[in-house]
């Protein structure tokens, strides 16, 4: 009980600096804090902010979401889930990579192969939910993917071997970068271009699907094959979930899970905005370094151990549970 009371302690002094409170709603309607992992109006946080503009269009009356930014204006994007957890924010769009810090057992979303669709049948979700739980958060669900992470350099290579490079990294792609011998920094996603022109980095790990095009002018190459996936999440504060009528949680379920099944891997909607991101960065110079045969095989197959290596050695207790469910 002291516990829980030191926790509402906290997340009201937190509220009040960030200035949320006095958010005045009907009985019949609930109005919600909403953030965002990136920086509103980016490629990454585009979709996000489409899913809060359908859940209020459709939900006046019963919910609102205010959303009052994103990350880095409203604080890194790595402390935006804890601040979710402790009611600060109620509702969150993010990727895995800026919440495995509240639940490690997450970047099983993006290695896994399985279309969300029958992680849903095979109890992966439900079992990854009662992990989310602990942690006062409710997993809603993917409300976008952005496909497969590349590499993007401004020195060329020619075999699977980083040595020497300073790449930008985030916590998804730390251990394969590392495997192959590069040096890594972390660095929010505005700090990439400064950072490149300045040649402080060599490069950078990011989806394709998300690529900023101010990062042209400093990119030269892209690697492949593609790694993993970068799906977007919608996760939520337990208690205020809880604390929501059925018609108000269903609403906001029932939109996340339309784009969810309209999100899965190799959907034709990516498949077309991949196919011109291609060709725009293509006559913009930039070109592609296709590893094949074996350097492919090394490429992925480095890829795919250094990940799940991690899932097993961060997890000891759940780690083989969510190999079987996830893999």
């Amino acid at each position: 009980m002291k516990k829980r009371n030191k926790i509402l302690s906290v997340a009201s002094v937190a509220i009040a600096t960030f200035g949320l409170t006095g958010l005045a709603a009907t009985a019949e309607e609930v109005i919600l804090k909403g953030a965002s992992c990136f920086t509103i109006g980016s490629p990454p946080s585009v979709s996000f902010e489409k899913l809060v503009k359908e859940i209020n269009e459709k939900g006046k009356g019963v919910v609102k979401i205010n959303l009052v930014g994103g990350a880095p204006a409203i604080g890194s994007a790595l402390t935006l889930t804890q601040k979710m957890s402790i009611g600060i924010f109620d509702i969150l769009g993010c990727p895995e990579t800026y919440f495995g810090n509240v639940v490690p057992e997450v970047p099983v979303l993006r290695l896994t192969k399985k279309p969300f669709a029958e992680l849903r049948k095979n109890g992966a979700m439900a079992y990854l939910e009662t992990l989310f739980n602990k942690k006062n958060i409710h997993y809603v669900g993917r409300h976008y993917d952005f496909g497969g992470f590349s590499l993007w350099l401004n020195k060329k290579i020619d075999k699977p071997d980083l040595t020497g490079l300073n790449l930008r990294t985030a916590e998804n792609y730390t251990a394969f970068f590392k495997a192959l011998g590069a040096n890594v920094q972390s660095a929010e996603a505005p700090q990439i271009l400064p950072l490149m022109e300045n040649n402080i980095l060599q490069g950078f790990g990011w989806p394709a699907g998300a690529f900023a095009p101010p990062w042209m002018k400093v990119t030269r190459y892209q690697v492949k094959p593609s790694f993993y996936q970068a799906p977007m999440h919608t996760i939520f504060n337990l208690e205020k979930w809880e604390s929501m009528t059925d018609a108000q949680r269903n609403l906001v379920t029932k939109i996340t899970m339309a784009h969810e099944l309209s999100n899965e891997p190799g959907n034709p909607t990516l498949g077309a905005h991949l196919a011109k991101g291609d060709k725009i960065r293509a006559d913009a110079g930039i070109e592609v370094i296709e590893f094949t045969g074996e350097q492919a095989k090394l490429w992925s197959d480095t890829a795919e151990k250094a990940a799940w290596d991690e899932v097993l050695s961060n997890n000891p207790e759940n780690g083989h549970k969510l190999m079987e469910l996830f893999k």
